[in-house]
């Protein structure tokens, strides 16, 4: 029998205004709102709204936070100042990502972990079997809806509603204790669209009225497509497609999510001659030179054709009318502006490799 899905506190308005709503993660989420392309263009010309309830939020306190959080995870938490938050990964023993995440510096020994919804409790697993430490940590999932508000106009609408100045926050900046119109908020300049933005943690009760005031001023509801499209061209990776527990993140191309100077850190063997020697793959961004829409497992050829990778991820840029994606391909393969096929069903279509999308 299959379990029921996870709502966030939207999941009524959603139906009233029609959205249409997938299975994601096990939470039933807008994948559209009225179109892709329409929510997409908005969020680099103006102003989106996404609900992203749906994320995880850990806390982990205690005198030894700091020691079992450099072991669990790969970037180096001694780093992290207040109020400043940081991109890392959860690695398996042989260097392969279990999850990719953000975490905050809350104060000296309190940190609050953002994981993606579909891994919140195999995270949660995986850190609470981690013995020697003196930590507690807590699930806090429920006790937060999270708005993500992206675009080039969204740092004007949201300081309309706050009396702090935002005009210094920069990528990985936070604020607690924010009164954003009348409501408690943790203020985080982050996002995964590539554009200015800020996520917006707060109670599960203040969604909907924070959630039409930025409608209201004029964002435009966005969903997951949106999402997916505009965090592609930044070139930005998801879980469960680019990063996988059999993908490390120096495969995947986050290495900077990896502090090979660190001590011993679960995956670090691995990881760390990975980044000193380099890896077997790499995650490649590519355009397709002729007619054709790279999806996930797309298999991937040489021009002798010789399995060489295959696809993670792929789509049609709404920016730029190409069809783009990710490969992890084998690391000799791989040239800049270099040709090869990618196999659409039974077709051999050619593609390129890219620095970046434009």
């Amino acid at each position: 029998m299959m379990s029921e899905l996870k709502k966030t506190p939207l999941n009524d308005y959603y139906r009233e205004v029609g959205a249409k709503l997938v299975d994601f993660g096990g939470w039933e989420m807008p994948v559209q709102f009225t179109s892709i392309i329409d929510e997409h263009n908005a969020v680099r010309e103006d102003v989106g709204i996404f609900d992203v309830s749906h994320m995880g939020e850990f806390k982990v306190t205690g005198s030894e936070a700091v020691d079992f959080l450099n072991y669990a995870l790969t970037n180096d938490v001694s780093k992290l100042k207040v109020n400043r938050a940081q991109y890392t990964t959860i690695c398996n023993e042989d260097g392969g990502v279990i999850d990719d995440l953000l975490i905050y510096r809350l104060d000296d020994n309190t940190f609050f972990l953002v994981p993606n919804a579909g891994n919140k409790d195999t995270d949660y697993e995986w850190l609470t079997k981690i013995d020697g430490y003196d930590v507690e940590i807590s699930d806090e999932s429920d006790d937060y809806a999270v708005i993500a508000i992206q675009g080039p106009n969204s740092r004007a609408m949201v300081q309309k509603h706050v009396d702090e100045d935002l005009s210094e926050m920069k990528m990985f900046d936070a604020k607690q204790n924010v009164s954003l119109a009348g409501h408690d908020v943790l203020l985080s300049q982050s996002g995964y669209t590539g554009e200015d933005g800020f996520e917006i943690y707060m109670k599960p009760d203040s969604l909907e009225e924070l959630w039409k005031l930025f409608k209201d001023d004029g964002a435009t509801e966005c969903g997951l497509g949106a999402r997916d499209t505009l965090r592609l061209e930044a070139g930005l990776p998801l879980h469960g497609q680019d990063l996988s527990p059999e993908i490390t993140p120096i495969e995947a191309r986050i290495g900077f999510a990896v502090n090979a100077n660190k001590d011993k850190f679960i995956g670090s063997d691995i990881l760390k001659d990975q980044k000193a020697n380099g890896a077997p793959r790499r995650l490649s961004a590519f355009e397709m030179t002729g007619k054709g829409i790279p999806r996930t497992d797309y298999e991937v050829f040489d021009t002798e054709g010789n399995k060489v990778g295959y696809v993670t991820s792929g789509t049609k840029s709404p920016s730029s009318g190409k069809a783009i994606g990710f490969a992890l391909v084998d690391t000799d393969f791989y040239e800049d502006d270099k040709e090869f096929i990618v196999k659409v069903r039974k077709r051999e279509i050619p593609a390129q490799f890219v620095k970046n999308f434009k």
